[in-house]
């Protein structure tokens, strides 16, 4: 884990810090891509900007069908090997971008793209988890997060020579340098031991993807944390919309939001990951979440018609609030994710998890801009009551997981329902 005090978000030497080190790389390319592309897509090959984004949409939608599959590979088989291999496909089709010159080969291309990046996540769970044990891996996940906030931002910043340029040589430099990180991190990845799964009992049972999949208590849980993943659309599209059409900011804070909200990623995503390690605390996390993210959609809406000095000092103070929140929910849905999930088909919870995580993603766009932007304040306090109450009813959904699941050990629970605990108690801890 990270030292207290230490200005680099990376752990010391380890497993931890190998896979910090791949992450890392491949976050660079990963803002390499989110800052070029759409110049890329549009300038250089030539489409529209509404084909390119009916042409994402499309592909992320599609994309979320293999997080479950490719989550439950990772349950029987190594994930770190698994993951690698992910990784080189994902750089042979990251290159791909290069031929692309009509929309029909970009779609085939984003499709393909999206499809192992929905996997690749789930897999990366299911390896987080594998490094971490069950001790360490949400503070492992935490980590990792603060990691890839600094790649992403490395690699906007990177991304800014080849956009200033603006010539076909930059932006084919730009889409060989997004390939080729993910090369440098699958082969970090092959650095950290194997981990083989453990061998299963000889007995007929439902696989893990079709238990997930069946575990309403669990999806009930994941289901809340997907509806407080919203937060990120509100960040990333709600916000600077509203402040250039409602507010007197200027369109540069626009930018500077976005760092406060990175920087802050960056220095508090571990330090605000400690104590949601089990499922009950994680729970109490989530419900901290929800009630700071609802005072940051109050605190947005406060910006309203306001001139640019005070406008600008409430946008800040509300993206430094919205950060802390973001935080806890982050964690925390880790935590439930890890905590909640058989010991035997991580990989498979997880993948269940990141499929809602991404139909919230998918849906929000059009959502939050309708209630917001055409809704205006009466709309930021619906979002902030929505996320207020979901927070608060998400330790009674875990309680209720708990009581009938095989995620957690006894004594989590304070009162478990009779014969629950035994049930855990066999299936040992994850």
């Amino acid at each position: 884990m990270t030292v207290p005090g230490r200005w680099s978000p990376l752990p010391p030497p380890g497993r931890l810090r190998t896979l910090a080190l791949a992450t890392l790389a491949n976050t660079v390319g990963s803002g390499l891509w989110l800052a070029g592309a759409p110049l890329y897509l549009t300038r250089d090959v030539g489409l529209s900007p509404a084909s390119v984004g009916l042409g994402l949409t499309l592909a992320g939608l599609l994309g979320l069908t293999a997080a479950v599959p490719l989550g439950g590979l990772a349950d029987r088989r190594d994930p770190r090997t698994l993951r690698a291999l992910l990784q080189l496909l994902q750089a042979a089709v990251a290159g791909a971008y290069l031929l692309v010159a009509s929309f029909p080969a970009f779609l085939m291309v984003a499709v393909l793209d999206a499809l192992l990046t929905a996997g690749n996540l789930a897999v990366r769970a299911a390896l987080v988890a594998a490094v971490g044990g069950p001790a360490g891996r949400v503070q492992a996940f935490a980590t990792l997060r603060a990691v890839a906030n600094l790649g992403i931002a490395l690699g906007a910043g990177l991304a800014g020579f080849a956009l200033a340029a603006d010539t076909h040589l930059a932006y084919q430099v730009l889409v060989v340098g997004n390939a080729t990180t993910y090369l440098v991190s699958a082969a970090l990845l092959m650095r950290l031991p194997g981990y083989p799964p453990p061998a299963a009992p000889a007995r007929p049972a439902t696989s893990g993807r079709a238990r997930a999949l069946r575990d309403l208590p669990f999806l009930a849980v994941s289901g809340a944390s997907a509806v407080l993943a919203l937060h990120a659309t509100v960040l990333t599209l709600v916000v600077p919309l509203w402040t250039v059409s409602r507010t007197g900011a200027p369109p540069a804070v626009v930018s500077a939001v976005l760092l406060v909200n990175t920087s802050l990623t960056v220095l508090l995503a571990v330090r605000l990951a400690r104590g949601a390690d089990t499922a009950v605390p994680a729970a109490a996390a989530m419900r901290r979440a929800g009630l700071v993210l609802a005072v940051a959609m109050l605190l947005y809406a406060a910006t309203t018609g306001r001139p640019a000095g005070p406008a600008t000092g409430l946008l800040l103070l509300a993206t430094a609030v919205y950060t802390v929140g973001d935080l806890w929910h982050s964690t925390a849905g880790a935590g439930l994710a890890y905590g909640l999930a058989a010991p035997e088909s991580i990989g498979a919870y997880q993948g269940v998890d990141g499929l809602l995580a991404g139909l919230a993603r998918a849906g929000g766009p059009a959502l939050l801009t309708w209630a917001v932007l055409d809704g205006g304040v009466a709309g930021w306090c619906a979002l902030a009551l929505l996320f207020a109450l979901v927070g608060l009813l998400v330790p009674t959904l875990t309680r209720r997981a708990l009581a009938g699941g095989a995620g957690q050990a006894a004594n989590d629970l304070p009162a478990p329902a009779p014969g629950a605990g035994a049930r855990r108690r066999a299936a040992g801890r994850p």
